[in-house]
């Protein structure tokens, strides 16, 4: 049963029972009724609209894939796989997207679908497609389409998404090294895959990248030529890129940044994306790279990103060049070099104090949607902050036009977002586990809706 979570409107306060109460208010200016569509939820991950009206998700710990009605509720188990390895905090079912065709009555019903696993002590990833029965309800017929991405515990990114040009678009992450248990291990995310790597199938030196393949896992003819070998890279230079979203022809994903500088960026054929010697802009602003792989264990032992000893090789990003080197669209937060990271507020949660929102995914409201305000923006979810960022574009949907504007912010960590087919309803996933920034702004370790959809729903006219 839907459960009503508030009413959001200027001046308009409403206690309700889930997680607001008395006292609170909303950062919008547009009427919206929240309620809780389903929770409990295995950690959802991705979440898309089908052809069918119905919400497609996939549950990262869950192994699953699901079938939420948007009416109802109800939960339907598509598919699960015990060859899928799911962890805390970025390890199990990762991305989906649709074929073309799917459910159009003109072709197989594929949708293809990523996951990580484990092989003799090593983590991978595959990208895998399935085939859709819609008379029993079932996926089935697993094929792999590209087999022996790199994977870990950390950083894995997995977006996947089917570009206007019937490509696959997949993010790999930095998979976390540089840093914490991976400290000792050195960011790969600007180097290339060689010719015979290429050859080989060797796709070591895919992470930190944006990969675009054919739906058959080939390369396709027209990827760029980076160093000389054309690979499944599109682009590289990325730390945590967890979302993707294509306006027309142009792609659009969002970038986990460090202690500062989450990203907005617009993607391109061959681009740089500068981490890790560049985070954010190029500005030496509030972040310098330094390489703890190549410092001392006793060093090491000291990591803290915000707080560098001498001996731990550093780098401004003013010393970085490349000629293909792209700036974000916008960062989420660009802060001095004074800045002090850390807040007594956040105690040893401190990371949840810092210039950053976390973003999950980013999607696009449509430019003749319902809600006025809304129209031709971004909307990006985040963990950390449990609220939607919206972004507007230009008229050509192209370029990032304005500040953002801060939406439904609630105690939970908002993993994806869907938008109904009336374009009045925005449904958001929530993570089922996980820390986050309270509407107090205090650390919150207690989510209120654990591994549940929200639906906000416009009341305006």
């Amino acid at each position: 049963m839907k459960k009503t979570l508030l009413a959001l409107s200027i001046g308009v306060l409403l206690s309700t029972p889930v997680f607001a109460k008395t006292g609170d208010t909303v950062d919008i200016s547009e009427p919206f009724v929240g309620t809780v569509l389903v929770d409990g939820l295995e950690s959802p991950w991705e979440m898309l609209w089908g052809a069918d009206n119905q919400i497609w998700i996939t549950e990262r710990q869950g192994k699953n894939i699901v079938q939420i009605d948007p009416e109802t509720g109800k939960r339907t188990v598509l598919w699960h796989n015990d060859v899928i390895f799911s962890a805390p905090p970025h390890q199990g079912l990762l991305g989906l997207t649709f074929a073309p065709d799917f459910l159009s009555g003109k072709g197989e019903n594929h949708l293809f679908t990523a996951y990580t696993y484990e092989q003799e002590g090593k983590k991978f990833a595959r990208i895998v497609r399935l085939t859709y029965d819609a008379n029993t309800k079932q996926l089935g017929h697993e094929q792999i389409i590209l087999d022996k991405i790199p994977a870990s515990d950390d950083h894995n990114s997995g977006r996947l998404r089917l570009g206007p040009d019937n490509k696959l678009y997949y993010t790999i992450g930095d998979q976390g090294h540089n840093q914490g248990k991976h400290i000792d291990k050195p960011i790969q995310s600007q180097e290339l895959p060689t010719a015979d790597q290429v050859k080989n199938h060797d796709y070591a030196l895919y992470v930190g990248k944006i990969l675009r393949l054919n739906q058959d896992g080939s390369i396709p003819t027209d990827n760029p030529e980076l160093n000389g070998v054309k690979s499944h890279v599109w682009a590289y230079g990325f730390r945590n890129s967890q979302g993707l979203a294509f306006v027309g022809d142009t792609l659009f994903s969002v970038e986990h940044g460090p202690s500062s500088d989450d990203e907005l960026n617009r993607i391109e054929k061959g681009g740089n994306y500068g981490w890790p010697n560049v985070a954010g802009y190029k500005d030496n602003a509030g972040y310098v790279y330094a390489d703890w792989s190549k410092a001392s264990t006793a060093l090491q032992k000291q990591f803290n990103p915000n707080v560098i000893p001498a001996g731990v090789p550093v780098q401004q990003e003013s010393e970085f060049t490349a000629d293909n080197l792209k700036d974000p669209q916008k960062t989420f937060f660009t802060v001095s070099s004074s800045h002090n990271y850390t807040d007594a507020n956040c105690g040893e949660l401190s990371y949840l104090c810092w210039p950053t929102i976390a973003p999950s995914n980013v999607i696009y409201y449509p430019k003749d949607g319902k809600i006025t305000e809304w129209r031709n923006s971004l909307l990006i979810t985040t963990l950390k902050n449990g609220a939607i960022y919206r972004v507007p574009l230009d008229a050509s949907g192209t370029q990032v036009q304005g500040d953002f504007s801060k939406h439904f912010k609630t105690n939970n960590r908002y993993r994806n977002a869907v938008i109904g087919k009336d374009t009045g309803k925005i449904y958001v996933a929530t993570d089922a586990v996980g820390n986050g920034i309270s509407k107090e702004g205090k650390p919150n370790t207690e989510m209120a809706n654990k591994g549940a959809i929200i639906v906000f729903d416009y009341q305006g006219k």
